[in-house]
């Protein structure tokens, strides 16, 4: 059976592609998600909905990641970590999904690709962020410093 999560871990794989060859070509990752999620159309619009939302968030995604990320930089960190937070991040801040909901679906796809470390880490990045991103939406301001 082909769930949502087996579509982010198939975005997980083109953008861990991508942070290593940064000029592989639109149409082979769209081909490749189509591929891997066997044409369902449903799961491979939000897979590719996602991974353009990254991809195009990616500078905002990666300083809202970095200010959480004490220590350590987006380039330091692994890069199956730096994508998970980053569809997390997404999903929480442009994609609707309830911050609890994207936490635990990072937290278990970090455990089964990234480190033995990877899930701990990944919830400790995403809980700031999550609480960031509440506080924000409560008060009705952005995020401090976030976008400066």
């Amino acid at each position: 059976m082909t769930t949502r999560r087996r579509a982010r871990e198939i975005v997980l794989q083109v953008l861990f592609e991508e942070d290593l060859h940064p000029l592989r070509e639109e149409a082979d990752a769209q081909e490749f998600i189509s591929r891997r999620l066997l044409q369902n159309g449903p799961l491979v619009e939000f897979a590719t909905k996602l991974w353009r939302g990254v991809c195009e968030h990616r500078g905002e995604l990666d300083k809202r990641i970095g200010k959480h990320s004490a220590n350590w930089s987006i380039k330091r960190m692994a890069t199956i970590d730096r994508n998970v937070l980053r569809m997390a991040t997404y999903e929480m801040i442009h994609g609707g999904l309830p911050g609890p909901v994207a936490i635990n679906e990072a937290i278990e796809i970090a455990r089964r690709y990234g480190n033995r470390h990877s899930g701990q880490f990944v919830n400790g990045i995403l809980d700031r962020v999550f609480k960031e991103n509440a506080a924000a939406t409560t008060t009705g301001q952005p995020p401090a410093n976030v976008l400066s």
